[in-house]
């Protein structure tokens, strides 16, 4: 699925780890992911962690997608910012499943969580060939 995710790839999104429902996906804020108030535009930190979030449900096998899906912006993401999303699965129901994703940053202080979001799956096929 990701190396087909031509959309992850242009934004620099790196999915360095999936495995048993987690993931962890890196991305650096460039100049044209920036809004008019010098801030990362939201939708990008949501693509990001909509991508580690389809890391984690999909790293079972079967072809999963999202039902649904929020996020809560925490603090402001600036231009060379480097993030890390760590997605968890929480759990699975049928074909149904929960994932929570925590977008941080590294600081001088330690970690600083940017956003959370919570993605909603749905299996809808059998393991891609």
């Amino acid at each position: 699925m990701l190396e087909s995710d031509t959309a992850s790839a242009a934004l620099g999104i790196d999915v360095t780890r999936a495995h048993d429902g987690n993931a962890v996906a890196t991305m650096r804020i460039t100049e044209q992911m920036v809004n008019g108030h010098g801030i990362a535009h939201g939708g990008y930190l949501f693509l990001l962690a909509d991508t580690t979030f389809a890391a984690a449900c999909n790293s079972h096998g079967p072809v999963t997608v999202a039902s649904g899906a929020e996020i809560s912006f925490v603090t402001s993401v600036r231009l060379g910012d480097a993030l890390v999303a760590e997605a968890t699965e929480r759990t699975r129901y049928g074909r149904n499943g929960i994932y929570d994703v925590t977008v941080h940053r590294e600081t001088a202080a330690g970690r600083e969580t940017v956003a959370e979001f919570r993605g909603r799956s749905r299996t809808v096929g059998q393991i891609k060939s």
